[in-house]
């Protein structure tokens, strides 16, 4: 993976890439996260986008070597993400990263993403935690069978094996990236995000990732909320398909 991550950067040398980390109270995490960010991604530029943290995030982002954008006050994931989009299109990135700033997915995953980006192979590259034999053993049993049912319902929609439709890891294209820095969802923009992909015509597919537990903070969604969450978004992606696809 090594030489084909170099020999891709090599052949794409004026492609510019922005990975977006999207960060709430993550000061614990967040350095060691851009750290790495920069040691598996040379070239490619940081960019934190601190959604309202009440903690030092902002500050060890920016001294960690990455540029941050502040929101005012917590606007959730999905505000906070297309935050990235839109700062992404109108600097004139080729490719974006995503990745959470939590620390659970690891900045060598996004060499593999970016290498099926930069090939021209897809749109949207998702990482799945469930694309290994053993899957996350990190997911609670409650939280997995509500990722399994979701997942099924977007294959369903899209067409395709979806199998982990809440990843917090992905890579978008130029033409992706338009179309998320437009409208992107704010609720749950990880699965409502692939439904519109899906019917804008966008390219799409997953690769295998890793998922290390937290050593610091706690997830915005707890265990007993996880039921809840799946009922709420599949609602909202039946909402999303009564509306007219966006152009990408």
């Amino acid at each position: 993976m090594d030489e084909e991550f170099r020999s891709t950067m090599d052949n794409c040398a004026d492609t510019r890439t922005l990975l977006i980390v999207p960060a709430l109270n993550e000061s614990a995490n967040i350095g060691r996260v851009l750290v790495d960010a920069r040691r598996c991604l040379p070239g490619v530029d940081l960019l934190v986008i601190d959604d309202g943290s009440c903690d030092g995030t902002a500050a060890v982002a920016r001294s960690a070597g990455a540029m941050v954008l502040s929101l005012p006050y917590n606007l959730g994931i999905g505000a906070a993400v297309q935050t990235g989009f839109a700062f992404a299109d109108r600097h004139g990135y080729d490719c974006v990263l995503r990745s959470d700033g939590d620390g659970q997915h690891g900045a060598w995953d996004l060499r593999r993403l970016l290498v099926a980006l930069q090939t021209g192979d897809c749109d949207v590259v998702t990482g799945t935690r469930f694309g290994a034999h053993e899957g996350d053993r990190s997911v609670s049993p409650g939280r997995r069978v509500g990722i399994v049912l979701l997942a099924g319902l977007l294959s369903l929609i899209t067409g395709q094996r979806i199998s982990d439709p809440t990843s917090g890891q992905a890579g978008f294209s130029r033409r992706a990236v338009r179309l998320f820095a437009r409208e992107y969802p704010h609720d749950y923009p990880e699965p409502e995000g692939l439904v519109q992909a899906h019917r804008a015509g966008l390219r799409m597919r997953e690769l295998p990732v890793t998922m290390r537990p937290r050593r610091a903070g706690r997830s915005s969604i707890g265990q007993l909320d996880g039921v809840y969450y799946m009922i709420k978004v599949t609602l909202a992606i039946f909402i999303n398909l009564l509306r007219p696809p966006q152009p990408h």
